[in-house]
C-alpha cells in the first residue's frame, strides 16, 4: 500500500507496517485517517496472519500532534479528538490477527498508547518510553490512564501519568509494558522473527486464544474460564486441531490448513 504517512509490505503472510511522518512521527489527523485505514485493510486481507508495527527513522512515535491539540476550543471538539483516537486503537487492539509493536526509538504520549494497543512489544536498547502529557498542561487522551495501568499496575502507572518521566527499555520490560528488548538494529528482524514463529501456527487456534486472553480479561474469572471453555469446544471441531494431534503423534511438523 502506498499512502502518504503510513506504508505496508506483505511478505509470507507478515504486513509490516510503517508510520513516516518526519521529523518524529506525530500523530497528526491524516496520519490517525491512514492508520485506521491499514489495520482496517490488516483485519480484511486473509494472505495476512500477523502485522508488525514500526516507525520510519529514529523515532517509533513521539505522540499527538501538538499543534492540533493546541488549536482546541472547547471540551467538546477534545473529547471528539479523543474518543476518534481511542477508537482507531481499540481496533488495534480488538483485531483478531496479532500486531507487534516494533518499538525502534522514542515512544511516548500517542505514540506509547498506540505502542499498548499492540497486542506485543519488542524494543529497542535505546528506546525510552513515557507518558509526558502532564508536561505540557494536559493528560493522556488515547487511552494512556487505561492500558498503562493494565500493564504495569496502578500505582506505577500514577506515577508514570503524573511525573512525565520516562523510563528506559529495560525499566520497560522489567515492569511488564515490553516483552523484549534487544539491540537497535535486531528491532524489526526480531519482530519479524516472532512474527513468522506465530504465522506457523494453526490460526483458527492462534484468533480463539487471543479472543480467550483480550475477551476474558475483561470478565471475572469464572466467565473467563467459560468463555475458554465454549472455545476450547470450537476448536475441537476444526481440521488444524486433527492434524496437530496427529503430527505430534507421529513425530513430524504440523501442516495446518487455517480451518
Amino acid at each position: 500500500m502506498g499512502n502518504q504517512y503510513i506504508t505496508y509490505t506483505i511478505e509470507e503472510a507478515i504486513a509490516t507496517v510503517v508510520i513516516n511522518n518526519p521529523p518524529a512521527n506525530a500523530l497528526s489527523t491524516p496520519v490517525m485517517a491512514e492508520l485506521a485505514q491499514a489495520f482496517e485493510e490488516m483485519a480484511s486481507n486473509k494472505s495476512v496472519k500477523v502485522v508488525v508495527f514500526t516507525g520510519a527513522g529514529t523515532f517509533f512515535i513521539t505522540g499527538a500532534d501538538i499543534k492540533e491539540i493546541s488549536a482546541i476550543e472547547s471540551a467538546k471538539q477534545g473529547q471528539e479528538l479523543t474518543a476518534k483516537g481511542q477508537g482507531i486503537f481499540s481496533k488495534i487492539e480488538n483485531l483478531s490477527k496479532p500486531v507487534i509493536a516494533a518499538i525502534n526509538g522514542m515512544c511516548l504520549g500517542g505514540g506509547l498508547e498506540l505502542a499498548m494497543a499492540c497486542h506485543m512489544r519488542v524494543a529497542s536498547d535505546r528506546a525510552r518510553f513515557g507518558q509526558p502529557e502532564i508536561n505540557l498542561g494536559i493528560i493522556p487522551g488515547f487511552g494512556g490512564t487505561q492500558r498503562l495501568s493494565r500493564l504495569v499496575g496502578k500505582p506505577k502507572a500514577i506515577e508514570l501519568v503524573l511525573t512525565g518521566d520516562m523510563i528506559t527499555a529495560q525499566e520497560a520490560k522489567a515492569l511488564g509494558l515490553i516483552n523484549k528488548v534487544v539491540p537497535e538494529v535486531e528491532v524489526l528482524k526480531q519482530a519479524q522473527g516472532m512474527a513468522k514463529k506465530i504465522a506457523s501456527k494453526g490460526q483458527v487456534a492462534v484468533r480463539l486464544a487471543l479472543e480467550a486472553i483480550r475477551e476474558g480479561y475483561k470478565k471475572s474469572l469464572e466467565e473467563g474460564l467459560a468463555l475458554e471453555s465454549k472455545l476450547f469446544g470450537q476448536i475441537c471441531m476444526t481440521q488444524d486441531m486433527k492434524e496437530g494431534l496427529k503430527a505430534f503423534i507421529e513425530k513430524r511438523q504440523p501442516k495446518y490448513q487455517d480451518r
